[in-house]
């Protein structure tokens, strides 16, 4: 473990004392834990992180290092890391250097040697501000700062209920995945990042559609432009009743009955924009091991989980749409806690899930939903 003395504070007051892990100094945010026992490279780097300090609650990281090809985008987004034992060396025939390297390189504060399981039950009652102090932040002048002093400042941190965030995390210009050499173009998609992760157009291209990712702030009027086979909104991190713009934008695409496809925000967004409310969860889902159920097949799916918000719609039998979309149901329901995990609408080519169907890293057992899409595209042609 670091020499470097560093302390976790939670808003709630109470602290974790631990070695500095990666850069040292001051991060605040939203503090929530993640299950996978694999892929932190893929999770330190996924949008959706974007102002949350990740606990880790698998006890050993690092043991393979960091490479130059499972980075989810172009940089680690997460606010604070917390680890209880980090590998002292990576060991991976891919790895290019540790761990601990791109955290200080890219100016992560974290935090190692600390009880994770505690910590983790903690959250599991409610998720919270807080903030890891290490070097001058914990002891400016060399005398360490009081208790009450470092859970002021965790208290004065920005909280994620109201953040709009999609915009902070988007490209600022659009760019294009083109299907794999010798593959047939059978569609022409628009994704919409609102905090996108690169395997996700990868896998779109993979089936033969030609993918157009754009910024979160494109309008329905550009988008539709483009005259699109199909519409992607992504995953991304802040809370859905915030971000207006792309909830007015996709209910243009509705109206226009382009076909959709959401995932995680993107299910949040279709959520808003027909209609349904969405709220926090206590906890989040966060991790590689969730199990869902897809109503339609009635097959349980392995899925991978990225969210804190969740969408507020009737579990039995169709729905009606509260903004005039016609009729829907809950595609996919979370086994652990009847969370919505997928909606269908009926009458207009629209759908959507929670979770992560790319699933980098984790498992691939929604894979299919992307043939879905092709399926949905097809039929509205």
């Amino acid at each position: 473990m670091n020499a470097t003395p560093a302390v976790l504070v939670l808003e709630d007051g109470r602290t974790f004392e631990g070695g500095a892990y990666g850069a040292t100094g001051l991060t605040l945010g939203e503090i929530v834990f993640n299950t996978g026992m694999t892929g932190y490279q893929e999770t330190l780097t996924d949008p959706s992180y974007h102002r949350q300090i990740v606990v880790m609650t698998a006890p050993h990281i690092g043991n393979t290092g960091v490479n130059d090809e499972d980075n989810e985008s172009r940089q680690i987004w997460v606010a604070g890391y917390v680890v209880r034992d980090p590998s002292r060396r990576a060991s991976n025939w891919r790895a290019k250097r540790g761990l601990e390297d791109d955290l200080r390189d890219q100016d992560i504060v974290g935090i190692s040697g600390i009880d994770t399981r505690q910590l983790t039950r903690i959250l599991r009652e409610g998720v919270m501000r807080a903030g890891i102090f290490s070097g001058d932040a914990l002891a400016p002048g060399g005398e360490r700062l009081s208790a009450d002093a470092l859970v002021a400042q965790v208290r004065a941190g920005q909280e994620m209920a109201g953040a709009h965030l999609a915009d902070e995390v988007s490209v600022p210009d659009a760019y294009v995945v083109e299907p794999p050499e010798g593959t047939e173009t059978i569609a022409e998609v628009v994704a919409v990042d609102l905090g996108i992760k690169a395997m996700t157009p990868e896998l779109m291209a993979q089936r033969g559609i030609r993918v157009t990712v754009v910024p979160s702030t494109w309008t329905a009027e550009q988008i539709l432009e483009t005259n699109p086979d199909g519409v992607f909104y992504s995953n991304g991190p802040g809370d859905p009743g915030a971000a207006a713009g792309p909830v007015a934008a996709l209910k243009q695409i509705l109206d226009a009955k382009v076909p959709f496809f959401g995932i995680c925000f993107g299910n949040q967004m279709l959520g808003r924009a027909l209609g349904y409310e969405t709220y926090k969860l206590q906890f989040g889902h966060r991790g590689i091991n969730q199990p869902v159920m897809d109503r339609t097949t009635g097959k349980v799916e392995v899925t991978a989980h990225n969210h804190g918000f969740a969408v507020d719609a009737p579990l039995d039998g169709d729905s009606v749409s509260p903004a005039g979309y016609g009729r829907v149901k809950v595609s996919h329901v979370c086994l652990n806690d009847n969370v919505v995990e997928g909606l269908e609408c009926l009458d207009i080519p629209a759908f959507s899930v929670q979770y992560h169907p790319e699933a980098a890293a984790g498992p691939h057992d929604a894979g299919y939903l992307f043939d879905r899409f092709v399926d949905v595209m097809k039929g509205a042609r």
